[in-house]
């Protein structure tokens, strides 16, 4: 189900806001300029802690995410992308009726096999990236990805179907990663400090398949591991603490023991909802995001000993 929440699209419209109603939003204007200025800002906070930034695919190897039990944690919220079995007569099946259904889905003849999931979070690209690695040091990783989760609804903004994603990974010893994590959630105080926004945090469970019986639910909700900065009802980012779950499954290891690794997570599109429900739809109110990230990054730097 989509809501298409017409007073946004009213109100954010004329500053670039298109709404797909499969779960999407098109970005132009000066929201695409907002958007790109958020993303400034949160990378501007990675250089807090010297993060090597890093790019990757906007699929993951399905083997490779299984490795961390994703497809048993979350078959719900998996998104894989299909393709038809390239045989002629496959093909000519497809090619030779009408493509779509009277409901506007695509009648697929024989697909091959799948063998990759659509990224559902930037994060997972790092983990097998370094997999193996011996750390000497903890070391900080930085990436943006367009992810992709399947909800019951969609909002624009809010909830999304395809969704941009800045985050920033640690990788190192337990105290190491805890210690980041209690250092982002200072910086994502301060950079809410300089826009004004007010964010509460709380405690958050990952929204795992069977929750009731999924272990890792379970040790979520004894040993909290999920916290999230929300503006009202809505997170826009969180802080996630995965132990050595990472580490263990691809082999990284830091002090001869299997790396702890945690990560600070931004929905960019739901920081353009918060940013313009607080300072309004019209961008001359618009706070100087990247100017703030720097302010903010400054102060994290210093406590965090990088400069």
């Amino acid at each position: 189900m989509t809501a298409a929440d017409p007073t946004l699209l009213a109100e954010l419209g004329p500053v670039g806001l298109s709404w797909w109603p499969g779960g999407h939003v098109a970005l132009s204007g000066p929201l695409y300029q907002l958007a790109e200025d958020c993303d400034r800002a949160f990378t501007a906070l990675a250089s807090a802690w010297r993060a090597t930034p890093e790019r990757h695919p906007a699929m993951i190897d399905a083997a490779t995410l299984q490795e961390i039990d994703y497809l048993h944690a979350f078959p719900h919220m998996a998104t894989f992308p299909v393709g038809m079995a390239t045989d002629e007569a496959n093909l000519a099946a497809f090619a030779d009726r009408d493509p779509l259904d009277a409901t506007g889905a695509v009648r697929l003849t024989r697909t091959a096999p799948v063998r990759e999931v659509l990224t559902p979070a930037a994060c997972y690209h790092v983990y097998p990236q370094h997999r193996g690695e011996q750390l000497a040091a903890p070391r900080y990783v930085t990436t943006v990805n367009t992810c992709f989760r399947r909800e019951t609804h969609y909002r624009p903004l809010r909830r999304q179907w395809s969704f941009r994603m800045r985050e920033i990974v640690c990788l190192g010893s337990r105290a190491e990663v805890t210690g980041f994590l209690d250092a982002a959630r200072a910086a994502v105080d301060a950079l809410c400090r300089e826009l004004d926004l007010d964010v509460a945090w709380r405690t958050a469970t990952d929204p795992f398949f069977r929750p009731a019986s999924n272990p890792h639910y379970l040790a979520q909700r004894l040993h909290p591991s999920k916290h999230e900065a929300a503006f009202g009802d809505l997170a826009v980012a969180s802080l996630n603490m995965h132990e050595d779950h990472f580490g263990a499954a691809f082999g990284i290891s830091r002090d001869g023991r299997p790396s702890s690794t945690g990560c600070l997570a931004f929905g960019v599109e739901r920081w353009l909802y918060a940013v313009t429900r607080r300072h309004g739809a019209d961008p001359a109110n618009w706070p100087d995001l990247p100017a703030a990230g720097h302010r903010a990054a400054s102060a994290i730097a210093i406590a965090v000993g990088v400069f």
